[in-house]
């Protein structure tokens, strides 16, 4: 069961900070190296000093950026910059955001969603399922951060499935929407509100209705595992491998989105190639077996308006099958990649090798980037632009565009047990870190 936790979320005291928009951020795992310096310099007590501390010269095992983080939450804590909330509760969210050019539908859209704890669950074992694969490096890192601090700054990101929309439409009845605890625009221009929902009946519903739904972990699997072995090691450290009784280390920090909402929006990741790749000829025979090869010539003057056809092309083939755009460093076309239907996979397949990320990834990625380094060092970006520009500014080597894997997709491959490649989606807009925290043990 998905056994939902209300809990007293710690939150920024406005009148202790100022502008709760200059203390947020974004999820860690989208923040370069630029952006870190600047959410440093912005405001002192940014929450990237807990989610994303920089390194210094002098850092050891026992100070360095875990450790400062930890020192930080105790000192914003003792200090009421942050305060936790009285009461348990779940906290009604929603952002207002623009959606990206390219894509179908309203230019604006609203995701709406709740914030609470959840109870862990083994993967396997109950009714919380991955849908992607995971690298350790990451995983070390926020096992690092939360064995300093012992909470979750940023929640991770799932998705249930609730066809009528009713559990949101009643936390809105249950709330004066005019009246948001926190209401801001962030430096995009998107629209962030934040509810916190404290009445025993409303959340005994909510938890009720959301007990038997499965949940589909969109963003965050990272954190999800890194919970799981937190989980573990604090048992042993409590001598007491068994449950024994609710633990705080027991919960982690969740956003639920309904699958059906309109305002989910699914982006590709497109893979950009930073290695050397065969030449544009060569590419051409190694694939023309498995796909139709559809040439979209350009020169400097027309590039552009070829452009926009070559991905109006790629979307519009995306609906019939499975289509692929390719870009290669100097060459003066791009390339469409169609598959053939004699090498779709059946319907007997698992489900997890019949998405275009999959067929990408065996029928051409392993083809062009056939070692382990070539595919290590693959950029990855939700932005055709930013593909293609990488590209014709000789940045990079090649690039592969997709199509955005679909809901209905990720649910089945979630649901038969299977994981997608690594960066198979991109869950679009991101929640912003920092809004509430899930401090476990203070």
């Amino acid at each position: 069961m998905a056994n939902l936790i209300p809990f007293p979320g710690v939150l920024y005291d406005p009148e202790a900070v100022g502008d709760i928009r200059e203390v947020v951020a974004p999820p860690y795992d989208v923040i370069d190296a630029e952006s870190q310096r600047a959410l440093h310099s912005r405001h002192p007590q940014n929450v990237i000093r807990l989610e994303l501390g920089l390194d210094q010269p002098d850092d050891g095992p026992s100070q360095n950026r875990y450790s400062r983080a930890a020192g930080f939450l105790q000192e914003w804590l003792a200090s009421g910059k942050l305060r936790r909330d009285p009461h348990p509760a779940i906290y009604l969210y929603t952002i207002e955001y623009r959606v990206p050019p390219g894509r179908s539908g309203t230019a604006t859209r609203v995701l709406k969603g709740f914030l609470s704890a959840v109870e862990l669950e083994e993967f396997g074992t109950g009714r919380i399922f991955p849908h992607e694969n995971t690298r350790t490096s990451a995983k070390t890192d926020r096992l690092k951060l939360m064995e300093a601090c012992r909470a979750n700054f940023s929640p991770i990101f799932s998705l249930y499935s609730d066809p009528e929309g009713g559990i949101l439409s009643f936390l809105e009845k249950s709330v004066d929407t005019d009246k948001p605890r926190i209401d801001f625009r962030d430096d995009s221009g998107f629209g962030h509100r934040l509810w916190a929902i404290r009445d025993q009946a409303v959340l005994e519903e909510v938890c009720a209705a959301l007990k038997p739904k499965p949940l589909f972990i969109a963003d965050g699997h990272h954190r999800y595992e890194t919970a799981l072995t937190y989980r573990r090691l604090r048992r042993e450290q409590m001598n007491a491998p068994q449950p024994i009784g609710s633990q705080p280390y027991d919960h982690v920090l969740m956003l639920f989105s309904s699958l059906e909402d309109p305002g989910l929006t699914v982006l590709p990741t497109h893979r950009v190639l930073t290695t050397p790749v065969p030449t544009a000829w060569d590419i051409t025979n190694v694939l023309r077996e498995g796909f139709e090869i559809h040439e979209f010539p350009f020169g400097s003057t027309t590039e552009r308006r070829t452009r926009q056809r070559f991905i109006q092309a790629l979307r519009e083939r995306g609906h019939l099958g499975t289509a692929f755009g390719l870009a290669r460093r100097g060459a003066s076309a791009y390339l469409l990649l169609d598959l053939r239907s004699s090498h779709r996979p059946g319907s007997t397949v698992p489900a997890q090798d019949r998405l275009d990320v999959s067929i990408l990834q065996n029928q051409v990625l392993n083809k062009l980037c056939p070692s382990e380094t070539d595919q290590e060092s693959i950029f990855y970006t939700k932005d055709d632009d930013e593909a293609l520009d990488l590209v014709s500014q000789g940045t990079a080597e090649a690039a592969l565009l997709l199509n955005p894997t679909k809901v209905e997709e990720i649910r089945a491959v979630a649901a038969a047990g299977e994981r997608m490649p690594h960066k198979s989606t991109y869950f679009y807009p991101k929640p912003l870190t920092g809004l509430v925290m899930n401090v476990m043990e203070s």
